[in-house]
């Protein structure tokens, strides 16, 4: 099967994704991920203005099969969470680069996302 890898984004290992626009990261999961996870029943994010480390838990995502924890790209405040996804969590299913995504972060340190994988580079880890 071949997933959706936008080159917009970067990676990390446990598969969450990071895009950055108008110095705002907004972060999701690919679609590796919510295919391995299956259908998504509940997301648990943090509240806007939350402090976040990098490679930090910042929440949980819930399906049939499994729980997932859910892990900060980069280190800063968390500027805005995705609400539709407390009525609507199979967004993370139906639409995981765009109405799915789950918040974005205001990043302490711009160099951060660099250091995270490619979309070629996340791709080679789930061949």
């Amino acid at each position: 099967m071949r997933f959706e890898i936008p080159d917009d984004r970067r990676y990390l290992e446990s598969h969450e994704w990071a895009h950055e626009t108008d110095g705002v990261v907004r972060v999701g999961i690919s679609d590796f991920a919510q295919d391995e996870l299956g259908d998504v029943v509940f997301v648990e994010l943090p509240d806007e203005g939350d402090s976040l480390e990098q490679n930090d838990e910042f929440g949980v995502v819930e399906s049939i099969k499994a729980v997932s924890d859910l892990y900060a790209p980069v280190s800063g405040d968390v500027a805005a969470v995705n609400a539709d996804l407390f009525d609507a969590p199979e967004l993370v299913n139906d639409d995981p680069f765009g109405e799915g995504w789950m918040l974005e972060i205001d990043p302490a340190d711009g160099d951060q996302l660099a250091e995270l994988l490619s979309a070629d580079e996340y791709e080679e880890q789930i061949a």
